[in-house]
Parts: C-alpha cells; structure tokens; sequence
C-alpha cells in the first residue's frame, strides 16, 4: 500500500468482502478527500451499503485495509467524526422528536445547536411529537437530521430519499448541501440517478462489488445515458447489431429491443439502411440497463 494521503478521510486499499459464497466487495481501492462530496451510485445489491459498513466499522474486511481519518474504523476516537443514516432507522416511538435528538447530542463533544438542527430539516414544529407519530417521511428527515447532530467532519448517507416524495427529497437534498459547503464530506449511496445529480461531484460506479468507474459527475453521466429502442421487425438480431451505436440487443419473435449510446444516429441508419419496422419507441435506459451495458465483458459483446 502506498503511503496515505494526510488530506483523505476514507481510504480502502485492495478490500474484499464475502459472505459465504457472495462476494459483496471484490478488490475495491477507493480515496475520498476532505470536503469532497461522492456519490456512490449502483443498482440494489452492487455492495454500495456493505462498502459503508466498512467504513463505519460495523464490519471488518476479510481481506484489504480499511482507514478512517487515518485510522482503524472500528476505534472510537476515528468515528467521533462521523455521522450515519443507514438504509433503515429504528427510531424508539414513545421518545419525542426534542427528546431524540437530544439524546443524540448528549453524545458528543460539541454538538450542533437543537434548534439549529431541527431548522435545517423543517423539523421545529415537530418538535414535541413521537416519533411513532411521524409520517415516513418526517422519520426520514429525522433520521439524516441525528447523522449530523455531533458536527461530523464525514457524513454517510444510504440512500437518504428512499420513500420521500419529490418536494422531500429536494428540501433533504438542499440541507445536505448546506452542511457540506460548511466544510464536511459527504458520501451518499443511491440508485437514483436523480439524486446523485443534484448531490454529488464526483462518482463511483459500484456493481457486483466492482467499482465500475470512478470520475466526475459530468464523465459518469455520458457512461450510463443510454437509450432503450424498441420496434417490431422481420429482421434477424444480427442485421440490428451491425447498425451503428449499438451496445446489447435482444429479439423476441419480431421484437427487437436494443441499448444504444447515440439513439438519433441509431434511429437514422434503420430509416436510411436498416430492415423494414413498426412500432418504433425510444426512451431513457433505466440504471440497471445501463450497467448492464458497462459490465459487458468482451466475450459477452462477441457472443
């Protein structure tokens, strides 16, 4: 292992993770800066949540190195500066919102302001209410509220906006960003190409416990903006593939159904060239297809 960054918060070198015969993270390397705000965007199961795990010390690498602020995550003085919203938040239902939220803080050494922190999520009116009382997603706003009641210098957040609304999500969006501009860093884990849009600055594509790629927003969003085209033709699955643009293609019956990167030029080559169709639809590829795309290997492609 080189020697380490004074400037990174997290670092995995070389990790691998199993569980039994699933390899939930297979030789993953990763550095992340102070202050940079990540987006770890995979399908469900790419070993994006096992990754956090990792880095809070919860569980322990089978093989690999795993440093938060330098230092074994599992100590208590590395996750001191760490703040967590994991998937799924049991919140105790007799407790008020006031009342959890100080309890939170209670554990820290210089806890952010109660009032400061329930403005931040919208949640000062609720302040007296029990959590069982909470609508999902008040909980959810909740529950990335106490990840940043000890001012953490790192904040992880697993797919904070599962089960919000649009106008949730955004108001959620918009307090994370506030915190980070005050100088932490943020990795959040989601599915949502939406999310991690309006989040993040750079992104790591994570699937099969791979990371896929690992660049800036702008270079991660021309990788998975594939399009789904669909038409009815007599035509055999080798004359559709040899048409330009093309990157998986699938035929059932007369249907053909093909990912492309560049759906106009694919679109005019099976007008000017291509067999006869009806039918035609093009829409926006779903995440899941476009790793499938990424995650071709060349085999696969000449099959």
């Amino acid at each position: 292992m080189t020697a380490p960054n004074t400037n990174d918060v997290v670092v995995l070198d070389d990790v691998v993770r199993t569980f039994g015969p699933v390899t939930a993270l297979d030789h993953v390397s990763l550095e992340v800066g102070a202050g940079e705000i990540v987006g770890m965007l995979g399908p469900n199961g790419a070993g994006k949540s096992t990754l956090l795990s990792l880095v809070t010390g919860q569980r322990r690498p089978d093989t690999g190195t795993v440093r938060l602020f330098g230092a074994d995550p599992r100590t208590a003085a590395a996750r001191i500066g760490l703040g967590v919203t994991p998937q799924e938040t049991g919140l105790p239902a007799n407790l008020r919102v006031g009342e959890v939220v100080d309890f939170v803080r209670g554990h820290y050494p210089d806890p952010m302001d109660r009032d400061e922190l329930l403005a931040r999520f919208d949640l000062t009116e609720l302040v007296r209410r029990q959590t069982g009382g909470l609508s999902g997603g008040q909980r959810r706003r909740l529950a990335v509220a106490l990840s940043l009641a000890g001012r953490p210098r790192l904040v992880l957040l697993d797919e904070p906006t599962t089960g919000l609304d649009v106008e949730g999500r955004r108001a959620l969006w918009s307090a994370v960003l506030d915190y980070h501009r005050e100088g932490s860093t943020v990795i959040v884990t989601s599915h949502y190409l939406e999310e991690i849009e309006a989040l993040a600055e750079r992104v790591v594509v994570i699937d099969h416990g791979r990371v896929l790629a690992d660049d800036d927003l702008g270079a991660i969003l021309a990788q998975v903006q594939s399009h789904r085209v669909s038409f009815d033709s007599p035509a055999t699955a080798a004359t559709v593939e040899d048409l330009p643009g093309v990157t998986s293609a699938t035929v059932d019956g007369e249907h053909h159904s093909i990912l492309t990167t560049d759906s106009d030029a694919f679109v005019r080559a099976l007008v000017d060239h291509g067999p006869s169709f009806t039918g035609l639809e093009v829409r926006g590829a779903s995440l899941e297809e476009a790793f499938l795309t990424m995650t071709r290997s060349p085999a696969q492609e000449a099959a």
